[in-house]
């Protein structure tokens, strides 16, 4: 019985000191360079800006973006973005459903860099979650010639996958995309938190989930420039919650709002130099 107990607490050990030194490497490879953990009252406007649109964000996208608390606040040490059927007005328009995005642009804009966010996407016919990056300058033409960086999708009719893409190519309607998606063995990533990243490279963009890569892209194009564009230039983070869009569909009768998308953390990483 000693000799057993000894050699599985030796193995224990081995283990324990296994997970240090990934975390020593991981610390070794990327330096965390901004962070925004959410643990104040409101949130921070220095590092973030809530779009007020009264037409969505396109796609055939049926929400209000507003800066209401109703839709975007910060509670109990998350971010949340809340999806409501409300029948809001702004800027002159009453539409149905409301919700929240908001976005680093002039606050955070990085080329290149791990970029990660924990967060948990809701489910529900027509729920459409996103953390998302877009170019600061667009400086090789409009959508998509400049690009796009989809770090994590979910379409709440199958909330057990979440889809990893980029936007290349040229400008709409000449536009391409490129991707994958990554399945839940068991549960919907709406039942808990789950970390969404990139490792974003000049010639590689490498997609994680729960620490695991699902996916990676090391071709794309862009009609303004030549590889690597249009990922080779500065862009920002943007998290929301739209309601349907071509992507998802309509609400339907078995959608009960309001929906939240809670984020943990999101915390931006830039690789370190090497002596």
């Amino acid at each position: 019985m000693g000799r057993r107990i000894g050699f599985w607490m030796i193995a224990a050990m081995l283990a324990v000191s296994a997970a240090e030194l990934g975390r020593a490497a991981d610390d070794d490879a990327w330096k965390l360079v901004w962070s925004d953990e959410f643990s104040g009252a409101s949130l921070d406007y220095a590092k973030w800006g809530v779009d007020v649109n009264a037409f969505g964000g396109g796609n055939d996208e049926l929400q209000l973006y507003t800066d209401r608390k109703e839709n975007v606040r910060v509670e109990d040490g998350s971010l949340v973005i809340e999806a409501r059927k409300d029948n809001p007005g702004i800027q002159g328009t009453v539409r149905e459903y409301s919700s929240g995005r908001v976005r680093t642009k002039h606050r955070g804009d990085w080329k290149y860099g791990r970029m990660e966010v924990r967060a948990k996407l809701p489910d529900g016919d027509g729920m459409w979650s996103a953390i998302w990056m877009m170019p600061t300058e667009e400086k090789y033409g409009g959508w998509a010639a400049s690009g796009e960086i989809d770090i994590a999708e979910t379409n709440g009719k199958s909330p057990e996958t979440v889809h990893l893409t980029i936007h290349h190519g040229g400008g709409w309607p000449n536009n391409r995309q490129s991707g994958g998606k990554h399945s839940l063995a068991k549960g919907r990533f709406s039942d808990d938190f789950h970390v969404y990243a990139i490792e974003w490279e000049a010639k590689s963009i490498r997609w994680f989930v729960d620490g695991k890569q699902a996916h990676e892209e090391t071709a794309w194009e862009s009609s303004g420039g030549a590889f690597p564009a249009p990922f080779d230039q500065e862009f920002h983070l943007v998290l929301n919650l739209a309601v349907g869009g071509r992507f998802v569909g309509r609400p339907s009768e078995k959608t009960v709002l309001p929906k939240k998308m809670l984020v943990d953390y999101v915390r931006v990483y830039e690789a370190r130099k090497l002596d």
